[in-house]
């Protein structure tokens, strides 16, 4: 399949790298924290765009984007300004938005601020606004934050890979078995599109004010789709459902076995939602 890249500045010191590929209906994938465009398996990409014209992206401080946070800081909340202004160089006025994990904060920001721009929002593996406002609501694994201790510690090549690999089987969750070589090969597509195998922490970091808008979201009539994962050890049940319930027209699907992870087991179901999903989405106003 044909894809398209480009070269999109949303401030004077960044510019993003963007890809197109496939026809019809915008839609764009919003990946999370400290992850590139990339991280969107091709499988599941190309999945989307044999309905869709999709457009996958380079947050900052990841892929071919520019890295520069330490010289030029910036808070959560420009990120999901960057996709309006993708949006706006590839003459998009109007499209589909698909957020996992940070992304999914990302799109119910531009679910509050930006409604006339999307036709429809789908959310995955992601907490609402106000989740952490939220008694009882769970938080991430232990396990994971202790391996988040070590997200900026110097490794070379073979340990780098090694602890990507290990974050990625505790993000998998225990439904779906995890296959070591298949995260390894996705990986290194990752490194070969950054070009070297540093990781960012430039979200982690980021400013995290203008978040705090969960009360806003029951005023949304944008039509959205909530995919729970299930198995998901960073949000795990009940944060879909919970998002689901504060967005007051949005419909919940689950993806069996889903972990905060997008092994080739969940692309034909992930695929299938989402296209069913937006194919029922009016796109002629």
């Amino acid at each position: 399949m044909q894809r398209r890249e480009h070269r999109v500045p949303v401030t004077p010191d960044y510019e993003l790298w963007v890809e197109e590929r496939g026809s019809g209906t915008p839609l764009v994938l919003v990946m999370g924290a400290n992850a590139s465009g990339a991280a969107w398996p091709d499988g599941l990409v190309d999945a989307l765009a044999a309905e869709h014209r999709v457009i996958r992206f380079d947050h900052r401080d990841t892929g071919r984007s520019t890295w520069a946070f330490d010289e030029h800081p910036y808070a959560l909340t420009d990120l999901a300004s960057d996709v309006v202004a993708v949006l706006d160089a590839l003459g998009v006025a109007k499209a589909h938005v698909v957020g996992m994990s940070l992304g999914g904060t990302l799109v119910q920001l531009l679910l509050l601020d930006h409604p006339e721009r999307l036709f429809s929002a789908t959310v995955l593996a992601t907490a609402a606004l106000d989740a952490w406002q939220v008694e009882g609501m769970p938080g991430p694994s232990p396990q994971l934050l202790d391996l988040w201790e070590h997200l900026s510690d110097e490794r070379d090549a073979r340990q780098e890979m090694a602890f990507r690999v290990e974050h990625w089987r505790l993000l998998n969750g225990p439904v779906i078995p995890f296959d070591d070589d298949e995260f390894r090969r996705q990986e290194q597509v990752v490194i070969e599109h950054t070009g070297h195998d540093g990781s960012s922490t430039a979200h982690a970091r980021a400013s995290q004010d203008g978040l705090d808008r969960g009360a806003e979201l029951a005023a949304v009539t944008v039509p959205t789709l909530v995919l729970e994962a299930p198995a998901d050890p960073i949000n795990p049940p009940p944060h879909a459902e919970h998002i689901a319930r504060v967005i007051g027209n949005a419909r919940l699907v689950s993806i069996p076995g889903m972990g905060h992870a997008l092994p080739s087991a969940v692309h034909a179901p992930l695929a299938a939602a989402v296209l069913e999903f937006t194919s029922s989405v009016p796109t002629n106003d």
